[in-house]
């Protein structure tokens, strides 16, 4: 069986884990030494953390030369197709250089690819910017602006694929609602092993722990030519401080059903996100016709039991309803990864300009 290390950068952390016979043996969560990272060229940070990573498994008793394969977190990539793909030199130059997001995630494939030195195969495994839309999907209303595919990939084709095998039947064949409830939302619909639409967790969609979802368009203008904010203010108004943060204080799930047992304000704001994601995930069973296998509740917040209920209360009628709790990306990515070394899976490549 194989054996392959696992790298998911962080700002200023890397999980790291290590996969064999089936399982991930060894897994940690490794603080990177003090320095601003914010002062660092990419190919610094990819450096240092390669350095401090390969000290910390020699540490362990783990030597690079061992594994059969690195799988790394897929970072900001333009629209690609789902699977496992190889990196190479042009993806990493496309990863440090010409992505237009920085984000930890980048960092993943060229830290790996560093420490291979290009002896053992890299790879990477259904990164965010995965897009098998629709193309009605795609249209928002005015030409200028394109609805984008943008999701928590990884672990929503990860648990499409338990499911489907445990319902006995190939992915191909299957549709699944899928929402992942974390810091922000997906809810997708995949159609015969494709996510034909999804809500941006950023932009649209129902509202989160910490981000708004969607909003009025109108209010929203007024508040941006209202002088009160900057771009970057509001921006982080959305996206970093809405939600239940901006409603309750706290973007922490199992302290606002707490607030909830007694205050009435605090249960409403539990129900109105409840009622949000049940929303999303009707009308994507809508536009499927209802031809729905199973509705699949994954991400962090699914292990809340009173919260995937008030959510089955609303959309049990409408399929089976799957409870897949977590994100265990260490474990898809390595899974992706073997897939490709035991023949079940041909890597993809990446090349710019022929992405879909």
């Amino acid at each position: 069986m194989p054996r392959i290390l696992i790298i998911n950068p962080g700002s200023t952390s890397t999980k790291l884990g290590i996969y064999e016979n089936d399982e991930i043996i060894w897994k940690e969560n490794f603080e990177h030494s003090a320095h601003t990272e914010d002062l660092l060229t990419p190919e610094e940070r990819v450096k240092i953390r390669a350095k401090e990573i390969e000290g910390l498994l020699s540490k362990e008793g783990f030597k690079i030369e061992e594994f059969d394969a690195i799988a790394c977190r897929g970072g900001i990539l333009p629209p690609l197709e789902s699977g496992t793909y190889e990196v190479d030199e042009e993806m990493v130059d496309y990863l440090l250089h010409k992505t237009g997001v920085d984000h930890p995630s980048n960092l993943a494939a060229p830290i790996g690819r560093l420490l291979s030195r290009g002896n053992i195969p890299v790879y990477i495994t259904d990164p965010v910017s995965v897009d098998e839309f629709w193309d009605e999907a795609r249209l928002s209303g005015i030409p200028q602006i394109e609805r984008r595919s943008l999701f928590h990939a990884l672990n929503m084709k990860a648990v499409a694929r338990k499911v489907a095998e445990e319902m006995g039947k190939p992915l191909e064949e299957m549709n699944f609602v899928i929402a992942h409830l974390g810091g922000g939302i997906s809810v997708g619909l995949q159609v015969k092993g494709k996510m034909v639409d999804v809500n941006n967790a950023n932009d649209e969609g129902p509202f989160s722990p910490n981000r708004t979802g969607e909003l009025p368009v109108g209010d929203v203008v007024e508040l941006a030519f209202s002088g009160k904010y900057t771009e970057k203010e509001l921006l982080k108004r959305y996206t970093k401080q809405g939600g239940l943060l901006a409603y309750l204080g706290t973007d922490d799930l199992r302290k606002a059903m707490k607030l909830a047992a007694n205050d009435p304000k605090a249960e409403l704001v539990i129900e109105g996100m409840a009622y949000q994601i049940a929303k999303e995930i009707g009308g994507m069973c809508a536009v499927a016709g209802g031809n729905i296998d199973a509705i699949i509740l994954t991400g962090s917040m699914a292990y809340n039991s009173d919260f995937v209920e008030k959510i089955k209360s609303y959309v049990a009628r409408f399929a089976l309803v799957v409870v897949e709790p977590g994100e265990n990306e260490l474990l898809a990515l390595a899974e992706g990864a073997k897939r490709v070394l035991t023949g079940k899976e041909n890597p993809k490549r990446f090349k710019v300009g022929e992405t879909i």
